[in-house]
């Protein structure tokens, strides 16, 4: 601590990015003051223009990991873009949370259910995709799901709607994956070694068309909820990162495709910077649909986190001209210094801190969480749906996987019977049990 306090002495601060090391006084008294901001105010908007009437939303603010108790509340924000039908995003909206609270353990600090909720995330969207797709209903959507406790952000998502945060800094970050096999060679690769076929639509005369498509049906996306008639080799598996916000707050920007297809995340910040939530998303929407009319459901939501009791719409610090980048590398927190609590502000008033991030398709590699994070779960209890079960009837989750011979088939996570099937299926080792449908249209099991 005392080398870098007299490193930093000295320095000029006239240069954006200089900064002159504070006093150790200095730095213990802006962590108490820290401390003392709590929790953020949260306002949000939302504004939505219908074509074929299948996005849907679901927002909820007092949301409490311990029932009962208003000290533990968090909020949720969702945005469900369906396709060949509402039915897969009006299950989802009706059921991944349940699914993805009932995943948690009781009993958890805050800190603990923080750092199980990435695993939590990944069982609820793969059991609420296995439940819909019990109902053969031929029905798809994509998911962007946001939980906001205190400063700390998780997102999960599945398809193309996307979110962005905007730090106070004037930073951009991406906060969800894009799905698209037209922008992801991974998920390509992935399709065809799990038994799909990806390419685009030919015409008569032999020209291709239109975006990268998996066959057998014909979506644009490698993973979604539902898709029943697609196969089981679009997955549900989501990604999911979790940052912690400074006490100067962010805004969040939650929309589908009929607004990213349009408007770059520039675009979007900058014509809704300085008004408040609602009237933000409106104008989002309302640009996207002027640049070439409404030709999808375009929904935008927007999520300010604010200090408490300040109630002026979100502004992030103005940056220099040609000085805006979009982030993806973020501030990791520094374990290896025990007095990182009293530096972090030396480093960046504004900084986001990444908690955690996973985008991996392999299941056994996102239930499979470090020490301690999987003591917190039940080894008796199926990793995905739940469901009680006696020793020796459970499977590993590393059967049939390169590490299986290395470990005991016994050693947790544990899957039932079925969910274990759902795993096979989905990584191509066994058919998928649903109705296909070829690209000429023609259907076949």
């Amino acid at each position: 601590m005392s080398s870098m306090v007299g490193t930093g002495a000295g320095q000029a601060g006239s240069a954006e990015g200089d900064w002159m090391m504070p006093p150790l006084s200095v730095l213990l008294k802006r962590e108490l003051t820290s401390e003392k901001i709590g929790k953020p105010d949260i306002l949000h908007g939302l504004a939505s223009r219908s074509k074929k009437g299948e996005d849907l939303t679901f927002l909820k603010t007092e949301c409490q990991r311990v029932p009962g108790n208003g000290a533990t509340t968090f909020s949720v924000f969702a945005l469900f873009d369906g396709h060949n039908g509402l039915a897969a995003a009006i299950y989802a909206k009706e059921n991944l949370l349940n699914n993805i609270l009932c995943a948690i353990p009781s009993g958890l600090t805050r800190d603990e259910w923080l750092a199980a909720l990435p695993r939590a995330l990944v069982a609820g969207f793969v059991k609420t995709d296995k439940d819909f797709q019990d109902k053969a209903e031929p029905s798809g959507t994509t998911v962007t799901f946001v939980i906001i406790d205190g400063w700390a952000v998780t997102v999960a998502s599945v398809g193309d709607s996307r979110c962005i945060l905007e730090s106070a800094d004037g930073s951009l970050y991406l906060l969800s994956a894009d799905h698209r096999l037209d922008e992801n060679k991974e998920e390509v690769e992935r399709v065809t070694a799990s038994g799909g076929e990806v390419g685009r639509l030919y015409l008569a005369c032999g020209a291709e068309i239109g975006p990268l498509r998996c066959w057998p049906g014909g979506l644009c996306l490698s993973r979604s909820i539902g898709d029943v008639d697609v196969g089981e080799f679009i997955i549900p598996i989501p990604h999911v990162k979790q940052v912690k916000l400074s006490n100067a707050g962010g805004r969040l920007i939650i929309s589908s495709d009929g607004v990213w297809d349009v408007l770059t995340f520039e675009s979007a910040l900058n014509c809704s910077r300085g008004h408040p939530a609602d009237i933000a998303a409106n104008k989002i929407v309302t640009e996207a649909v002027l640049v070439k009319g409404l030709r999808d459901d375009t929904t935008c939501i927007v999520v300010d986190l604010l200090p408490p009791e300040n109630i002026s719409p979100f502004v992030s610090q103005p940056k220099k001209k040609g000085m805006r980048v979009l982030k993806n590398m973020f501030h990791k927190k520094p374990y290896d210094s025990p007095s990182h609590l009293f530096v972090r502000n030396y480093f960046g008033p504004y900084a986001v801190e990444e908690l955690f991030e996973d985008g991996s398709a392999v299941l056994a590699q996102r239930l499979n969480m470090v020490y301690p994070i999987c003591n917190m779960f039940k080894l008796l209890v199926c990793a995905v749906c739940q469901v009680e079960m006696k020793p020796g009837e459970g499977i590993s989750v590393h059967a049939g996987s390169l590490k299986s011979g290395r470990v005991c088939l016994w050693e947790g996570p544990l899957l039932c019977q079925s969910c274990q099937f759902k795993k096979e299926a989905m990584e191509g080792k066994r058919p998928s049990r649903n109705l296909c449908r070829k690209p000429d249209g023609n259907e076949y099991y």
